[in-house]
């Protein structure tokens, strides 16, 4: 015979994790561990075995169970059981299993009584059992035997405390109907973890082993020793029984048959034995499933709302229908033009906070990467002065000059305004990378039909190449313009009389000294290992020089370097690095810091560097040139040789930088514009008027409008969803209102536990939590009181097994309330005279008392009270 009350929960948890599964996630119940706790030959596992309505665990006299048994019940359609140790075996005989439990405990332990926390792990695989998980511990023992270590109690303490410590797990306290309950270990350790009393259930087995004419009706009936989720009694196998082979079923129909004959406990019957256990563990089991419902709900809602938007797009959806095709194709060709548009101009909506993309990188390339590679190619001055001394020999000829030539002007300038086409068609190129690099994200909308993702691609790019070739076109007819005529009447020309004049120094003029033109954080890559190897530093870079801070409130000043006589180099990225490097050094062959000749700067991205390469740039830090080294110092020696050449040379010089530094501001101005005009703006009205008509020239709309199969997959595995959604929040509808929880009892004055059972542990593991009676309620009292009887109320019906005392029995006459202060002494009240019988010696102190008595058993008059 099996649990029922546990049966009849399987469908619940099986609708549940089929609605689950059919979603394609697991439903985590994560149902409560039912730990049995209790001394040595207690019965623990005779309840644990009634429990599950199977006999498979062995039993005897002594210490029987020597090894934490981890019982795994799992839902299956065939009955079997498998143990971890040997999982390629399946045992369908429960008497194999439980020999082999036997087996395997002497393996690890001995067969002389030895014991071991190293657990046995069963699983039980059946079509009348719930996903649970039930540990049968060792009992309690004090007294070493065999084998057994001398701290043996300290042991099995520390054992039962590992698994009886979660809080999900449910303690059946097991103590014996002809022990006394106040020297309760199993109560006193289920105290220490569970101090609110929420999930312990106290168990009394061998009622029917008392002493005649006792019984343990004020305990069964909550009053004596008060639990607040009170106590269950119940009658398991004799050992004869066991060894007799009676099977589960005769011992609950004798179990039942002793509550109804006894004269104290037959009122309270329909609240005993290991039916009413089955069913008050199984109501916390339901109550557990009860209280995951809201969370399972509100996830699922949660999946639900998120389907809905594109739900309502397919709840109608007719793949082969024409008008469908031709609507959905002028949306997307429309949300393309949008999209590219918005990425271009830049919008509010839809921002991209982790990089930098579209407009805002072309802004990039027309002011940071474009200014850069201008001065980049700006001339080298030794070069530069040598050629302006062959221009001038070579326009006087044979002759000695006396007057500077200004056709030598004329060709250096062109010469130099050549050099500009190759800055200027990079930056178309990197321009048009990005403009393809744009496209290819705005089509990835139209991922659903994969041909028209493909042609729309294929027809911007071409025409973004087609308007490359007149952007450049045009670019190249910029500089020809500018090559065509030097106009020297320009306002902000120096002239010639200035440029006599002018100080070498004009081409290092820079911003306002104070002005910081940047801030931000680099790494210093070059220190030695010695001195503690790359660091970073908070960086703040003015028109003046280069400070570096420990951190950005720029409090510790590290160093400050003057710009003067600075370049800039680059330097190749480590083998090991992923940082890309820059270097700063010094013209003059001076160290810049420190013994360092360069400093080497570090930055996370190639697009940092360039920033702070342009920042450098407006600063008057250039990048260092390739210089050819040939016969330069000759050509020194030349210069300073003719003082007349000299002056020429520094004239033209200083004409050349002014006429080219005018010709940049114009190219630097232009570029941009053109390129907007010709290239960009270009594009963005051909996607918005033209692109449609390209489209439907290139391939029929069934073809371009072909849904891909990964779409179609999707589009069917998200409207099962959905109604896999709908049914599972139906399911937990219905569970919800076919099932009813109990609320948890109210607390009970249980500091019985702690007065009585503290001079019986010699080393508490925990300090067990006090719990006092709330205000308002009312205090446990002793003596004749108006009112219904004392006693359990079953779990589905009432909170609390605690319940007023019966009119009918005798008391004493005064009325004690106990004390709600856990630390004062325990109270006395006035002996009450009983009736011994003759096998008890006399001495013995009365029975009756209301904290903490010598005996939870009670001595009744031998007549039969009202109830019976």
């Amino acid at each position: 015979m099996g649990n029922r009350g546990m049966e009849e929960l399987i469908p619940l948890v099986n609708k549940l994790q089929d609605a689950f599964s059919s979603i394609g996630q697991s439903c985590h119940l994560d149902l409560p561990q039912i730990a049995v706790v209790g001394g040595q030959s207690a019965g623990k596992s005779s309840v644990l075995e009634n429990f599950v309505g199977r006999d498979f665990l062995p039993r005897g006299s002594g210490i029987v169970t020597r090894r934490p048994l981890i019982l795994q019940l799992i839902f299956s359609k065939t009955e079997y059981a498998e143990f971890l140790h040997c999982k390629s075996k399946k045992f369908t005989d429960f008497d194999e299993v439980r020999q082999e439990i036997e087996a395997e405990t002497d393996r690890v332990t001995g067969s002389n009584k030895g014991i071991s926390p190293v657990p046995i792990n069963l699983r039980v695989y059946s079509p009348h059992v719930l996903n649970l998980t039930l540990i049968d511990l060792p009992g309690i023992t004090k007294v070493p035997v065999g084998d057994q270590p001398q701290d043996i109690e300290y042991q099995i303490k520390d054992m039962i405390l590992q698994f009886i410590s979660r809080e999900s797990s449910l303690i059946l306290a097991v103590t014996p109907a002809n022990m006394d309950l106040a020297n309760s270990d199993a109560l006193k350790m289920a105290k220490e973890v569970d101090p609110q009393g929420l999930r312990t259930i106290g168990v009394i087995t061998k009622l029917d082993l008392m002493d005649e004419g006792t019984d343990a009706r004020d305990v069964l009936e909550n009053k004596l020793l008060p639990l607040r989720r009170g106590y269950i009694g119940v009658v398991n196998r004799s050992q004869k029984d066991i060894d007799g082979k009676k099977d589960i079923r005769a011992a609950l129909g004798a179990e039942r048959k002793f509550f109804l004959s006894h004269p104290a406990y037959r009122h309270m019957a329909d609240r005993m034995g290991t039916p009413h256990l089955q069913k008050v563990l199984n109501q916390q089991l339901t109550n557990h499933i009860r209280e995951t419902l809201p969370s399972l709900r509100s996830k699922l809602q949660s999946q639900l709302l998120s389907l809905e938007k594109e739900v309502e797009e397919y709840k109608n959806f007719r793949p082969d229908d024409p008008t469908r095709k031709t609507k959905a194709l002028l949306q997307m060709v429309q949300q393309f033009a949008v999209d590219f548009e918005k990425r271009i101009e830049g919008s509010g909506d839809q921002v991209d906070t982790l990089e930098l993309s579209g407009g805002a990188r072309i802004n990039r390339i027309f002011h940071e990467r474009f200014p850069f590679e201008l001065v980049k190619m700006e001339f080298d001055e030794k070069d530069l002065r040598r050629e302006i001394s062959y221009a001038i020999k070579n326009i006087h000829g044979v002759r000695t000059g006396l007057f500077t030539p200004d056709l030598a002007f004329e060709a250096i300038v062109k010469k130099q305004v050549v050099k500009l086409k190759e800055p200027c068609l990079k930056c178309v190129d990197l321009v048009i990378q990005e403009l393809i690099n744009t496209v290819r994200q705005c089509t990835s909308k139209l991922g659903s039909y994969p041909r028209l993702r493909e042609e729309t691609e294929r027809i911007v790019t071409t025409y973004i190449r087609e308007r490359e070739g007149k952007t450049k076109d045009q670019i190249l007819l910029l500089i020809d313009i500018e090559l065509s005529y030097i106009n020297t009447n320009h306002e902000d020309f120096i002239g010639f009389a200035n440029a006599q004049q002018r100080s070498t120094q004009a081409n290092k003029k820079r911003a306002i000294p104070n002005q910081v033109i940047r801030r931000g954080w680099l790494t210093i890559n070059n220190i030695s290992i010695m001195k503690g190897g790359s660091k970073e530093y908070w960086f703040v870079l003015t028109a003046e020089s280069l400070s570096w801070y420990k951190d950005e409130e720029e409090k510790e000043k590290k160093y400050m370097l003057p710009l003067d006589n600075l370049k800039i180099r680059d330097v190749e990225k480590g083998f090991m690095s992923n940082k890309h490097v820059f270097a700063i050094f010094n013209t003059e062959q001076r160290n810049v810091y420190k013994d360092l000749r360069q400093i080497e700067l570090a930055c996370d991205s190639q697009e940092d560097v360039d920033s702070w390469k342009a920042s450098f740039l407006r600063a008057g830090v250039y990048p260092e040139k390739d210089q050819v080294e040939n016969e330069d110092g000759v050509q020194e020696n030349t210069f300073s040789m003719d003082p007349q050449l000299e002056r020429q040379v520094e004239t033209i010089r200083n004409l050349v930088d002014s006429y080219v530094g005018i010709i940049n501001k114009s190219i630097r101005d232009l570029m941009p514009k053109t390129i907007m005009h010709l290239m960009i703006n270009n594009t963005k009205d051909f996607i918005h008027s033209e692109l449609l008509a390209y489209l439907y020239s290139s391939a029929d709309q069934n073809s371009l409008m072909e849904e891909s199969a990964d779409q179609a997959q999707r589009r069917d595995d998200m409207l099962r969803m959905y109604h896999a959604l709908k049914e599972a929040l139906n399911i937990i509808g219905d569970i919800s209102t076919s099932t009813i929880s109990t609320p948890v009892p109210p607390p009970v004055d249980d500091t019985w536990l702690q007065a009585a059972s503290s001079g019986h542990s010699p080393t508490p593991q925990r300090r067990p939590t006090s719990t006092v009676l709330p205000p308002g309620r009312p205090p446990a009292v002793r003596g004749p009181m108006p009112g219904p009887p004392l006693i359990p109320v079953p779990a589905a019906s009432g909170p609390s097994f605690v319940a007023p005392p019966i009119p009918s029995r005798p008391g004493p006459q005064g009325t004690f309330v106990a004390n709600s202060d856990p630390f004062s002494a325990p109270p006395q009240i006035p002996s009450r005279p009983a009736r011994v019988p003759p096998g008890i010696p006399p001495g013995v102190p009365s029975r009756r008392p209301p904290a903490a008595p010598n005996r939870p058993t009670i001595i009744r008059p031998a007549e039969p009270s009202l109830l019976d």
